[in-house]
């Protein structure tokens, strides 16, 4: 007989966000948030993981080819030349000695690609995580809880691969990843989750979508993901850090009418949790799966942008 799921309501989403909220808990001024939960006994213990000295590049390539498609206004990153070596045969560079050089620039949306989104990316009820103030983020950028706070981001890293765990090739949009889920993800894998690990949640949804045309609405559409009932779970384990390949790590669409991203709201304003999107978590898997081993060192600074709500990196993981 199956179970009934629990109603996910406003009311539901509220409790959340009173239940889970960590103002206050590493003092009034904290801007950093779940990322307190990484110690340096905890940076230790991942540096243990370290067994075979395989090295996994979990971005997403800063080219034309990603998934933006102009939703929110963001789109794939721009790759312009502006010193060539064409340049320099052609005799068009006046540099002593016959030196030549070659120079380019890239435009981009902090979080059009592999990203983290900074504890001032999302507002609630005109306040950000801790209390602040939703307008000490402005036209010059965020006066607190901004991207550059976050230094420290290594720690143990956990894969969950939850189409493995299900037989299946990739969750479908719509698709939800609740907390018992969860638990049962990391019995198959064999592997605990706890304070200050970074948990990576995989649903084959990039691997499904990223060859299709216009990545078939991978961006901004339905996708499978983290179901707001996986709040609990997450609050519990003290996660310092979660990241999925999908693009707005919840599931769509949003289980609550008339909501947009709710779990983002207990997740970034109340908990402070450190929230990554559009990580390729696909060659990590196939090795994890090949060898069992489901933790490693992650290794994931996001880059240093004074003010930024955001930010893309070059995640390690170092098994």
């Amino acid at each position: 007989m199956a179970i009934a799921r629990q109603e996910l309501t406003t009311d539901l989403l509220e409790e959340y966000c009173s239940r889970f909220n960590n103002w206050g808990r590493w003092g009034e001024d904290d801007e950093v948030g779940t990322i307190n939960f990484i110690t340096p006994e905890k940076i230790r213990e991942s540096a243990g993981l370290v067994r075979s000295g395989k090295v996994f590049s979990l971005e997403l390539p800063l080219d034309g080819s990603g998934p933006q498609t102009g939703a929110f206004g963001r789109v794939n990153p721009i790759h312009q030349m502006v010193a060539t070596g064409t340049d320099h045969a052609a005799g068009r560079q006046d540099w002593p000695l016959e030196f030549g050089v070659a120079d380019d620039s890239l435009f981009l949306f902090l979080q059009g690609g592999t990203q983290w989104d900074a504890l001032a990316h999302i507002f609630h009820k005109g306040q950000m995580y801790n209390g602040f103030d939703a307008a000490l983020v402005h036209a010059k950028g965020a006066d607190f809880c901004s991207i550059e706070n976050q230094k420290t981001v290594v720690s143990r890293g956990v894969l969950l691969d939850i189409p493995r765990v299900l037989g299946v090739e990739h969750l479908e949009p719509g698709e939800p990843i609740d907390g018992d889920l969860l638990d049962e993800a990391c019995r198959h894998h064999g592997v605990e989750v706890g304070t200050g690990d970074i948990v990576l949640i995989r649903t084959g949804d990039m691997a499904h979508r990223r060859n299709l045309p216009g990545w078939d609405g991978y961006s901004a559409g339905d996708s499978p993901g983290l179901s707001l009932l996986s709040a609990p779970w997450i609050a519990a384990h003290e996660i310092a850090a979660l990241a999925t390949d999908t693009w707005g790590a919840e599931v769509r669409p949003n289980e609550i009418p008339n909501s947009f991203q709710p779990l983002h709201l207990v997740m970034i304003v109340n908990m402070g949790l450190f929230v990554g999107e559009i990580w390729y978590l696909d060659e990590l898997a196939e090795d994890c799966a090949a060898d069992g081993v489901y933790e490693f060192m992650l290794v994931a600074p996001p880059l240093v942008i004074p003010r930024a709500v955001g930010s893309p990196l070059n995640p390690q993981a170092i098994k």
